[in-house]
């Protein structure tokens, strides 16, 4: 049998109320002076109305500060079994430089989605705060999120950065280097390009990116043939059956967008046994810059994603969250890495 529904007020009632975002509520509760005076009593006056109370047990142990901050890697299938994204693992380098130069610990652990891991971080308070790389599907991933949230974990997550983001989120501007990717294919002489990658609400990282390619076909006049578009996850297999079920159906393609590099360097691999010549007959670009993609033949032209800035941007925005700072949520550029698989 499951749980009955509770009806006990939440922050997110209240934030609706108000119409701020959660954490401007959580913030107005601890009496933060980063809300203002006439929000915070608005605030205070809706949570008198529906009842609610802050648990003080939790608001006092949440104040005494651990300083140590954990990241939590949860599972994406490889072909080496790790079952880490070699993008997360790359960025690992960052993090932990950043939280070092802020005299912070940092708590690394590998979580698998069916565990109830968002339960023991916010009671244990083993870490003032959690950095969370990886999801899969969003949509499961989501209720995980609320239930941080109306518990006042302080989190940040690395993924789509949207104005209906659930806590603060740090990422690349997909949209933008979506666009970027098309452009540079149509500027090759491109005209039929293929996505893989799954565009929807499930994986809003790669949707954007499929949003920008489209922009930047419109830009330019070429029709948007919607059986172009394959879904993929993040794996070389899922290229390479991409690949395969469009050439099964006919598909007339020049050039392929991969939403990751994965993805990119498994389609390459299908067009190879296809006998099809990269990038004479079919320009192919990824996305991420993981290290096997200057590794394969041709070279893989990817969007790289900015590392560095982005692990010193989900520190510090993680650390604004614990010292009831405003923590806006960021997106940061990607730039285009051209190699031989699109041919200049």
């Amino acid at each position: 049998m499951g749980r009955k529904r509770s009806t006990k007020p939440t922050s997110f009632d209240i934030a609706f109320r108000a119409g701020v975002s959660q954490p401007t509520v959580s913030r107005a509760l601890r009496g933060s002076k980063s809300v203002s005076e006439a929000t915070r009593q608005r605030i205070e006056a809706i949570a008198r109305e529906l009842n609610y109370s802050v648990d003080k047990n939790a608001s006092s142990l949440r104040s005494q500060r651990s300083n140590t901050i954990a990241l939590l890697f949860f599972e994406d299938p490889t072909p080496d079994g790790a079952n880490i994204n070699p993008f997360f693992l790359a960025m690992l380098g960052s993090i932990t430089r950043a939280t070092a130069n802020r005299g912070l610990d940092l708590l690394i652990s590998f979580q698998k989605m069916e565990d109830d891991w968002h339960t023991r971080y916010q009671d244990s308070h083993r870490a003032d705060g959690l950095i969370l790389l990886g999801y899969g599907d969003y949509t499961l991933y989501e209720s995980r999120l609320r239930e941080l949230v109306t518990s006042e974990t302080e989190f940040v997550r690395w993924g789509s950065v949207r104005d209906d983001n659930i806590g603060a989120t740090v990422g690349s501007d997909n949209f933008g280097a979506g666009r970027l990717a098309g452009e540079h294919l149509l500027a090759q002489g491109r005209r039929r390009i293929a996505f893989l990658g799954q565009a929807d609400e499930h994986y809003p990282e790669f949707a954007d990116r499929y949003r920008g390619l489209c922009v930047a076909l419109n830009g330019a006049g070429v029709a948007i043939d919607p059986a172009l578009q394959r879904n993929a996850l993040n794996s070389e297999g899922d290229g390479r059956a991409a690949v395969q079920a469009l050439i099964a159906a006919g598909a007339s393609f020049d050039a392929v967008f991969a939403a990751s590099d994965l993805i990119a360097i498994g389609a390459m691999q299908a067009l190879a046994q296809t006998g099809k010549r990269v990038p004479q007959d079919v320009a192919v670009i990824g996305f991420d810059d993981i290290p096997a993609a200057s590794l394969t033949s041709p070279p893989l032209t990817t969007i790289s994603q900015d590392l560095k800035g982005g692990g010193e941007l989900l520190v510090e925005t993680l650390l604004a969250g614990i010292e009831d700072r405003p923590m806006p949520s960021r997106a940061i550029p990607a730039r285009l890495v051209v190699r031989g698989s699109t041919g200049g």
